[in-house]
This record gives structure tokens, C-alpha cells and sequence, in this order.
């Protein structure tokens, strides 16, 4: 790979905002990276009868990467740091904090410049902190903060997304991807019809 580069760049347009929309998971080691022919770090493509997992999100959410190079090493990697609030305690998101905490999911991110990211690219990303809070105060988070970090060869790719609905993301190559969405969270024990685990007695 050549070190020269390739062009400039001039100061753009004040049209760019900041945070991210929503995080889709997809279990590791399930997809097949096609890359643009022309631009290799674009992603046309994740192959076939993929199914990620969508997680919306609302301020506070965000995407930094940090770059490692070392003249003494000669080596560059990027530190791909994924930061997640999630509001609301529940049963349902115990178990699936659970499992996302002992795997390493690959992460499509999409900010709120409808730019999608693809996190973990070869090696996942792992879940390396964070914490599952009540708060203390009544205006205090009661949920989850966490944090996953990759470490990967290349910056996060760009997605080549052509569409996208609440079940499917089509992407450049027009493969497609089945997108589970976020279910309603709030648990009944005994699904009881007033709402009171117990029903309240």
C-alpha cells in the first residue's frame, strides 16, 4: 500500500452535526466484507442472510476513534471507541447486556448525518466497561452506560447503504440485511393487564 497521497481537502460547508441515531449489532464472524471497487474503504457489501439487531438511540451516544502510530514500531492502528447510553432498566435488556457483554458483535453505527460506520471490521468489537446504574437522585439515569472498543487496521469503514426500513438495510451491492428492531421494554411478571408485577397485591 502506497503512503503517498492522494488529493486535498478544502474547508467545507457548516452542514454537519454531531451524536448518533442508532447502533445495529450483528454477531461476529457472520459476514462477508465486499468492498467498493474503486474505494476500499467503502463497504458495498456484509453478504448473505445477515440479521442485526437495532438499537436506537437519543443524545449522549457516540463514536470516537482514536489514532495509535509509532515511528519507533512502525506500526498505525485505530482505536474504535463506541459509547452507549441506554435509558430504562429492564429484564429484557439485563439478558441481552449480558450477551453482548461476553461476545464481540461487528457494529454498524449510523450518525445523525445519516452516515453508517462499520465497527470491529476483522476482529469484533468488545464490551471493555461500563456501568448498570439506578441513579441516586430522581433526575439521575437509571440504566446503562456502556463502552465497546476495537482495535482495527483502518478507521471504520463507510457503509454504502442505498436503504433503509424499520426490517431491511439495503446496501450498495444490493444485498440485504433483516434488521430486528428494539422491542418495547417494559416487563410484566406474570403479564398482568394493570401493569403490577403481582398483579398488584
Amino acid at each position: 500500500m502506497s503512503c503517498d497521497l492522494t488529493q486535498g481537502r478544502q474547508r467545507p460547508c457548516k452542514d454537519s452535526v454531531g451524536g448518533i441515531k442508532a447502533v445495529y449489532f450483528i454477531n461476529y464472524g457472520t459476514t462477508d466484507v465486499v468492498y467498493d471497487a474503486t474505494n476500499t474503504d467503502e463497504i458495498d457489501g456484509l453478504g448473505s442472510g445477515l440479521t442485526a439487531y437495532r438499537y436506537d438511540l437519543k443524545g449522549n451516544s457516540n463514536l470516537e476513534q482514536t489514532i495509535n502510530s509509532s515511528t519507533d514500531t512502525g506500526g498505525t492502528f485505530f482505536e474504535q471507541v463506541l459509547t452507549l447510553v441506554l435509558p430504562k432498566l429492564t429484564l429484557k435488556d439485563h439478558k441481552e447486556i449480558k450477551l453482548l457483554s461476553f461476545g464481540r458483535p461487528h457494529i454498524i453505527v449510523k450518525d445523525n448525518n445519516d452516515n453508517y460506520f462499520y465497527v470491529g471490521n476483522e476482529h469484533g468489537a468488545d464490551v471493555t466497561g461500563g456501568t448498570i446504574s439506578t441513579g441516586s437522585a430522581m433526575g439521575d439515569l437509571s440504566g446503562y452506560n456502556l463502552t465497546l472498543s476495537a482495535q482495527e487496521r483502518q478507521p471504520a469503514n463507510f457503509i454504502s447503504v442505498t436503504a433503509e426500513t424499520d426490517i431491511q438495510l439495503t446496501l450498495g451491492d444490493a444485498s440485504t440485511i433483516t434488521v430486528t428492531p428494539g422491542v418495547a421494554s417494559d416487563v410484566d411478571v406474570d403479564d398482568d393487564p394493570s401493569g403490577i408485577p403481582g398483579g398488584g397485591n
